[in-house]
């Protein structure tokens, strides 16, 4: 543990821990990886002002998000499969969130279901929906959301169709893994992670079996989640879903001023700007880059929040002192679990929060909520 010192060490870490299509799914983004990777290399165009002999002492990084006290601006973002990288991941991802003080958000697309997550939390924690073609069970997700008393509601506004990631298509991904010799080559060389796996029975996507009609094994399971991704889905929607819920909604997938002028009238509480992690349409612009933008559109009106190419503390404060109030980290923390389980997450955790605190005290500030663009030394956006 002392020899990780940054997020690249759990990276690492985690290849060397987890089945190569499990990792690939969370290290990857669709065709030629361009969005995936400039969401990270962007942060490096923006540059800090070092400021001296100002007093550092008494630092805080506590804030709010949507109204909720999280002890940094941080939230774990909600990613499919993390119980793949890791036996039970949601639930040890939200264990150690919990503990830490930010808030976990649950994927539709999670392995371990609501009512598991439920089951070793104390504090509420958020719930990502996907909205698909039936409609009876996305409003069952609702309700059973809303029964697990989930503080917000993420609904994620960018995946009406599947971008395409040919890493999964060529590894052949699926949840629990199929049996072939490939894939019993690539699990039997990771036996840290088949005996965590073998300890638990949480190995497929339990927020819908048993819950969809018609799915009753691996292949019916498959099909329904191939089919069932809602490319009419709009605006008008979101009417609806804000009523079922009733509760503090958050808008994700928003990369676009005009998007967040819309969403922005729609009552929702706050927006992610987000490409989905480069995940989806390659050849858009980084998240970070189109955060000014979006902030000067509608920082005034709704909250702001921003996911996607985060791997350090320092990227966290970039991100505040362009507007964001709060960020989404995702893959940090599925580095943290595939390398080390919860201790993994906590560890990730505590990196982004000892080098924002640090970052923050040399550009001469001590509370996180005095961040804004006076401590960049220059605005590439």
């Amino acid at each position: 543990m002392s020899t990780i010192l940054e997020i690249a060490d759990l990276k690492a870490l985690a290849k060397r821990r987890v089945p190569k299509l499990f990792f690939d799914y969370a290290d990857s983004g669709s065709y030629t990886e361009s969005t995936y990777r400039a969401n990270e290399s962007d942060f490096s165009r923006i540059k800090l002002r070092q400021r001296v002999l100002v007093d550092m002492s008494g630092r805080s990084l506590e804030t709010t998000m949507i109204g909720e006290k999280v002890s940094m601006p941080v939230a774990l973002a909600p990613t499919g499969l993390t119980g793949m990288q890791h036996a039970d991941g949601e639930m040890l991802a939200a264990q150690a969130a919990e503990e830490f003080g930010v808030p976990f958000t649950l994927s539709t697309m999670s392995i371990c279901s609501i009512e598991d997550v439920v089951s070793v939390t104390k504090k509420p924690f958020w719930f990502q929906l996907y909205v698909m073609r039936d409609r009876d069970f996305v409003m069952n997700l609702i309700d059973r959301a809303k029964a697990a008393k989930c503080s917000a509601l993420v609904l994620t506004a960018d995946l009406q169709i599947l971008g395409q990631r040919h890493k999964d298509l060529r590894n052949g991904l699926s949840a629990p893994p199929k049996l072939t010799p490939k894939h019993l080559y690539q699990m039997a060389t990771r036996p840290r992670w088949c005996w965590n796996m073998l300890q638990t029975s949480r190995r497929t996507f339990r927020n819908i079996h048993g819950h969809a009609k018609g799915v009753t094994d691996l292949a019916s399971l498959n099909a329904w989640t191939t089919e069932q991704f809602d490319p009419q889905l709009s605006w008008k929607d979101v009417e609806w879903i804000r009523e079922r819920w009733g509760g503090k909604l958050i808008i994700k997938g928003i990369l676009d001023a005009e998007d967040a002028t819309l969403a922005a009238q729609t009552g929702a509480d706050a927006i992610v700007v987000s490409n989905h992690g480069g995940r989806q349409l390659d050849g858009a612009h980084s998240s970070i880059s189109m955060l000014p933008r979006i902030v000067d559109a509608v920082g005034d009106k709704i909250e702001i929040h921003l996911d996607g190419g985060i791997r350090s503390g320092q990227d966290v404060l970039k991100a505040v002192a362009l507007g964001a109030k709060g960020t989404f980290i995702g893959r940090p923390f599925l580095y943290g679990l595939g390398a080390m389980g919860k201790p993994g997450v906590t560890k990730a955790l505590e990196i982004i929060r000892k080098e924002m605190d640090t970052t923050m005290a040399l550009c001469g500030k001590r509370r996180i909520e005095d961040i804004d663009r006076r401590i960049l030394a220059e605005n590439p956006y």
